[in-house]
């Protein structure tokens, strides 16, 4: 048993941002709750798996079971998620795990979500139930080997020969790209266009391997991707990719499940942080009682308060229509360095039980590492932003 129960929830909400009355509809209330209970049934589960770097796949499963996987995706036979909803699903299931939260952002937010908005009527009838019931699982392959910030510039080919595709090229960090079902690769046809094709993972040419001796999102598989004369009909192309836009239409969608998940992370190490507080006694009192703790601890509610109205002000006008791309960009890059920076405060607050799996910040501070880069870097974040204020682009 450890020695300290630093795992218990808080709820923490200092300027009642989700307990306001109306602030939060039963129905999106339900969502989260439904992310709480199955995060008290993983919970126990994920410092052993992330510890032995092995992909806990029924737990994806029950997550499509429990509804928690569509991300806001409009899927027929399940109920809807606002976006509020999808928010506070991302920020609980982070708030257990990392991995898990990676999960909720490949096979939702990009992996559904492309087929969602690009896929034809048969290719949403094949793909969008089982996806989001976790029946099949699915990855999105857009980063390559020498392509991460600079995407636009992707290398995979995609040769049209009669009712076929013929793909060939590379691509590196792909979630869920080595764990069977289907992934949604990006490649330029050969009139150099961004499209957008299905394929299943036993499509002889792909060849996945996973990725180890990753020191971060353990407890879910990254693959590196070889496509060597992948050949697929040619209905498995998403009609509604033309353009490198079309991509950066999925990718902005979730932009802002990666601020949720950012919030997530922050408040299980401030909350254990606080847990901690009270239970470790040195020099015969509680740390609570030191004034240089409650100064790290006031710090800390004050960034993560700030990261809640960030994402919940955004999910209002994600609801609306209103919200533009690097509004997204800007929570992103906000919340994911707030978090860096909780994460850092609460692992040195605890000392050295900080660095043990048993407490879990040090588990969550090494996933926070992922989660700043993924989704666009730090800097490409802040690229984004500069040239929307200054219409100016400084890319180059």
């Amino acid at each position: 048993m450890p020695d300290y129960d630093v795992s218990e929830a808080l709820d923490t909400d200092y300027y009642a941002v989700f307990s306001a009355s109306g602030s939060i509809t039963d129905q999106d209330r339900a969502h989260w709750g439904r992310a709480r209970a199955f995060i008290d049934e993983a919970l126990p589960q994920m410092n052993e798996y992330w510890d032995r770097a092995e992909y806990p796949l029924h737990l994806a499963k029950r997550m499509g079971e429990l509804n928690l996987l569509a991300d806001g995706i409009e899927v027929p036979g399940l109920e809807p998620m606002s976006p509020l909803a999808a928010g506070l699903v991302n920020m609980e299931i982070s708030r257990g795990d990392g991995s898990l939260g990676t999960i909720v952002a490949v096979q939702g937010g990009l992996a559904l979500r492309s087929i969602a908005f690009h896929g034809s009527e048969a290719q949403k009838e094949r793909w969008l139930g089982p996806l989001a019931r976790g029946e099949e699982l699915g990855s999105f392959a857009l980063t390559e080997p020498d392509h991460g910030s600079d995407s636009v510039s992707l290398e995979t080919t995609a040769h049209r020969e009669g009712d076929h595709w013929v793909l060939n090229g590379e691509k590196k960090w792909i979630g869920n790209g080595a764990s069977g079902g289907v992934t949604v690769v990006w490649a330029r046809d050969d009139e150099g266009n961004v499209r957008g094709f299905l394929i299943e993972q036993d499509t002889e040419g792909y060849d996945a391997e996973v990725i180890t001796g990753k020191g971060s999102l353990r407890a879910i598989h990254q693959a590196r991707i070889r496509l060597t004369d992948a050949r697929i009909p040619a209905e498995n192309v998403l009609p509604g990719t033309k353009t490198f836009k079309d991509t950066s239409k999925v990718l902005v969608a979730t932009r802002l499940g990666v601020a949720w998940s950012a919030l997530g992370h922050a408040t299980a190490c401030y909350e254990a942080a606080v847990n901690y507080a009270n239970q470790r006694v040195q020099f015969g009192r509680p740390l609570a009682t030191f004034q240089l703790v409650q100064d790290r601890l006031s710090q800390m509610l004050a960034e993560l308060t700030s990261m809640q109205l960030h994402c919940v002000h955004l999910a209002a006008l994600d609801a609306r229509g209103e919200m533009r791309p690097t509004q997204a960009s800007m929570a992103k890059y906000h919340n994911t360095r707030k978090a860096r920076l909780i994460a850092s405060t609460a692992r040195d607050l605890l000392g050295g039980n900080g660095i043990l799996l048993e407490n879990h910040v040090v588990r969550h501070m090494m996933d926070i590492e992922s989660i700043h880069t993924y989704e666009g870097t730090e800097s490409v974040q802040a690229l984004l932003i500069g040239r929307d204020v200054t219409g100016v682009g400084a890319f180059a």
